[in-house]
């Protein structure tokens, strides 16, 4: 399993499952994700409750996500990241620009 996603019965909440790695060989699959089908959501939730490493580019690629979906979005969301996980997410002050839980 590279990713999954999942779109909320009412098409305005987009869920993106990582497996356990979220790097640069995820990339494509991720941006794909985001962008394909995505008409009518307001709400992103990455969800890493699965994921157990994230590297530089993986931060890079939610600030993109971010960017990408700015004026359709209204809430980003990351949920379920284990404890290595969330201390990177705390590090990088992630909390300021994303909903964590």
């Amino acid at each position: 399993m590279s990713l999954e996603k999942e779109l909320s019965a009412d098409g305005t909440t987009l869920t993106i499952i990582l497996d356990d790695k979220f790097d640069f060989g995820k990339v494509q699959d991720f941006r794909e994700a985001y962008t394909s089908g995505s008409e009518g959501v307001t709400k992103i939730v990455v969800d890493l409750a699965n994921t157990e490493y994230m590297d530089s580019s993986a931060l890079g690629m939610l600030l993109n996500m971010q960017k990408t979906l700015q004026g359709q979005v209204s809430e980003f969301h990351i949920i379920n990241s284990r404890p290595p996980v969330a201390k990177i997410l705390q590090i990088s002050r992630f909390d300021k620009k994303f909903t964590i839980k």
